[in-house]
């Protein structure tokens, strides 16, 4: 029998669990940074702007590298990484596949930085001309999705062509070889294969299609810790704006850290931009038209909703 001391006991005990306040949002111990071969992480690596904005929090950053998209995806997919940058394709085909990804923040690229090329003497004079030849690309890339674009805006379908789909180290040897006919491809390997082959440039992204590229964060990570996802997003746009202003800077910082001759790096970073933005109502449709695309020519194996994994990013709040 519960005496009159026992419910007042519990009776206390509830008002007190009630009126405790709530508790702040768990921190992790480290963040995750994936990125590839290329933008301005270098320099923001070098400047230790995130390990700074970080540190006071107990949080450390440890940046991981990547050759290109989809294997950065497939790692935050996993959880081995929290948070990356990659292009417009990679997250269709991962979204397609189930992967536990967010949208948190975009680039609005101008379309000056990915291209498709020919060997310098090569016969190939328009778009057209592609057909029946053997193109390289990244499968699940953005450039996959330049390649599509272009055969699209050529009247060509994709069996037009023969697909060579190599990841970017392959591509080049095959592209210098003469193993391939076109190469459908992104800075810095396009800065590279423009100086040191004398690659001629087919068309641009901006020819064909409106590009943009993506930061992506696991899916758990932005449930469990949206106010660091936040602050992920704030600190690269503010690096972004000191990036677009400080081009040299960039340049040798990404030199220095890849090895890649600086005059291509200087090639590419004065055609970039980096100014970091929530993802608004004409990105989301920009990259809808991106994964319809797939899903009109059987690529991905499902449709997919691009706003169903976008994550609200609101700056200043």
């Amino acid at each position: 029998m519960i005496t009159r001391r026992q419910m007042l006991a519990a009776t206390l005990l509830m008002a007190t669990a009630l009126a405790a306040p709530v508790h702040a949002e768990d921190k992790p111990a480290e963040i995750r940074i994936g990125t590839q071969k290329g933008g301005f992480f270098p320099a923001v690596r070098q400047r230790q702007t995130l390990e700074n904005a970080f540190k006071p929090l107990g949080i450390e950053i440890r940046w991981i590298d990547f050759q290109f998209g989809p294997p950065l995806l497939e790692a935050i997919n996993v959880g081995s990484v929290d948070f990356g940058f990659v292009g417009d394709t990679p997250p269709i085909f991962a979204q397609a596949g189930g992967a536990k990804i967010k949208y948190v923040a975009a680039v609005k690229s101008e379309g000056n930085t990915q291209a498709i090329v020919v060997p310098k003497d090569s016969p190939i004079k328009t778009l057209a001309d592609l057909k029946g030849k053997r193109v390289a690309f990244g499968k699940g890339s953005s450039a996959h999705n330049l390649l599509v674009a272009a055969l699209e805006k050529a009247g060509l379908s994709w069996s037009d062509i023969t697909p060579a789909p190599l990841a970017p180290a392959d591509a080049t040897a095959a592209f210098v070889k003469g193993s391939v006919d076109a190469w459908s491809i992104w800075d810095p390997y396009l800065a590279l294969a423009e100086l040191k082959e004398g690659a001629r440039v087919l068309v641009f992204d901006k020819d064909v299609h409106k590009p943009n590229a993506y930061y992506i964060a696991n899916t758990d990570f932005v449930e469990k810790y949206p106010s660091q996802v936040g602050k992920l997003n704030t600190t690269f746009a503010s690096e972004g704006l000191w990036a677009d202003s400080h081009h040299e800077d960039v340049s040798k910082a990404q030199a220095e850290a890849t090895g890649v001759d600086i005059e291509a790096i200087r090639r590419f970073v004065n055609r970039s931009n980096y100014r970091v933005v929530p993802l608004d109502a004409e990105v989301i449709r920009t990259q809808q038209a991106v994964a319809d695309r797939f899903a009109k020519l059987g690529l991905i194996p499902k449709p997919v909703n691009v706003s169903d994994i976008v994550w609200k990013w609101t700056p200043g709040s």
